[in-house]
């Protein structure tokens, strides 16, 4: 845990309302686009969001810092969810459908590529502004699986360690690397397809 983080929850112990403050403005938005991954409405992901702060007001003194403060709001969340019964019971078969990662026709009949992966950030950086790639990204991650987007956004865009990946979603840490690779081959599809790569 950081420093900061440390002295956050110092705070929060002792009942610093500027310190809780400060927790939502960090966290909302990432709570809220978790919670709407997780969740069928807006609402509902509203109402999860909502607990989870009322989650870290009743148990922050259980709070032992063994994961970061992030890990920890998004367990919260997560949990709610699960008990808000706003989500079936997560069930993630090993075998996760039968469409490769990466579309057969590029590679050869030896197993090479035929039609290697591009580097695109250069070109990307040069067609599109970071603001627009972003928005693209965030447009094509609901064509994703729902298990892969909840994975991607966890580890891609929260950044969020795997291990704690698996056990926020309850899954095994290779589901989790084999859901991660196919959710960034996918994307990176799609984006190679908008960008006219392919």
């Amino acid at each position: 845990m950081g420093d900061d983080d440390v002295v956050l929850v110092e705070r929060l112990r002792d009942g610093d309302e500027a310190a809780f403050r400060l927790l939502i403005e960090r966290y909302q938005g990432q709570l809220l686009r978790l919670a709407a991954s997780l969740v069928a409405s807006s609402a509902v992901a509203e109402e999860v969001v909502q607990e989870t702060w009322l989650g870290v007001v009743r148990g922050i003194g259980g709070f032992e810092g063994r994961a970061s403060v992030k890990t920890w709001l998004f367990r919260i969340l997560v949990n709610q969810a699960r008990s808000a019964g706003a989500r079936e019971h997560r069930s993630i078969p090993l075998d996760l459908g039968h469409e490769p990662a990466v579309p057969p026709a590029r590679f050869t009949r030896t197993g090479t590529w035929a039609s290697p992966p591009v580097t695109w950030t250069d070109e990307a950086d040069e067609r599109l502004s970071a603001k627009v790639l972003a928005g693209r990204i965030r447009h094509l991650l609901h064509r994703l699986p729902e298990a892969q987007r909840q994975v991607f956004l966890l580890r891609d865009v929260q950044g969020l360690p795997s291990r704690d990946v698996g056990d926020l979603l309850g899954i095994s840490d290779g589901n989790q690397r084999v859901l991660l690779h196919r959710a960034r081959s996918a994307m990176r599809g799609m984006l190679e397809r908008e960008m006219g790569r392919v």
